[in-house]
């Protein structure tokens, strides 16, 4: 198991607000001529996320978030434009301000053992990342939880490794759990004409980026898909 230590943790900046959907628009208006969009986009520039995340029965995840814990980590598996055949099983840690992903390839068919609470074949499995929820479930009785799905539109800068996405059309499970199926009932937790910016670095983010994204009426808390999902269930 990979016990990253705090001066060890290479990690990166991660920002995240809401913001109205003109911002939006005028955003992508600037936006576009210097920075390239995501190369994995459909023709329209989007893409569709589907993550089911882990948590316990006392919501050890969602606390630890609320409360703001300075060393915490969450597991989720994603599968991108409701394709099953390609699915990863990904760990995003957070330490202080920074935040890591960690990330291996999972079937939907060991998704579905997992689901079904059978999970003993993870313990020797070749994948450190399966090892390692394997403890994590025995530990904290993790369990996939909840779903959330929404649209992205990604751009991409190499100067300082920049990522800014737009983020729509959120949606929640409840407690349902049953990621492959594409036609659970899901329902909206955004407020209508709200998008959700997210803008991630490693060292430094470039003056002209920085500029394009002082946008007026930005509203500046956090945001956290996952925490809002839970207030629905």
């Amino acid at each position: 198991m990979n016990n990253t230590g705090i001066n060890t943790f290479k990690g990166r900046v991660e920002l995240k607000h809401e913001i109205t959907a003109m911002d939006c628009f005028l955003l992508r208006h600037n936006l576009q001529h210097i920075m390239k969009s995501d190369p994995h986009a459909n023709n329209n520039g989007t893409y569709v996320i589907r993550s089911v995340y882990f948590d316990n029965i006392d919501d050890k995840v969602v606390t630890e978030k609320k409360e703001g814990f300075y060393k915490r980590d969450k597991y989720r598996v994603r599968l991108y434009d409701h394709n099953t055949e390609y699915m990863n099983l990904e760990k995003k840690s957070k330490r202080n301000d920074l935040c890591q992903k960690q990330k291996c390839r999972i079937t939907k068919e060991e998704y579905e053992r997992i689901r079904h609470d059978d999970i003993g074949w993870m313990e020797e499995d070749e994948r450190d990342l399966i090892r390692e929820l394997y403890v994590q479930m025995n530990l904290f009785q993790l369990k996939p939880i909840t779903i959330v799905d929404y649209k992205r539109e990604a751009f991409i800068y190499e100067y300082g490794n920049v990522r800014v996405t737009f983020d729509s059309s959120i949606k929640t499970s409840f407690r349902n759990n049953d990621l492959l199926n594409p036609d659970i009932t899901m329902i909206d937790i955004l407020e209508p004409n709200m998008v959700v910016l997210e803008v991630k670095y490693d060292e430094y983010l470039p003056d002209v980026i920085r500029k394009m994204l002082q946008v007026s009426d930005r509203r500046k808390n956090a945001f956290s898909k996952y925490q809002v999902s839970r207030m629905f269930g």
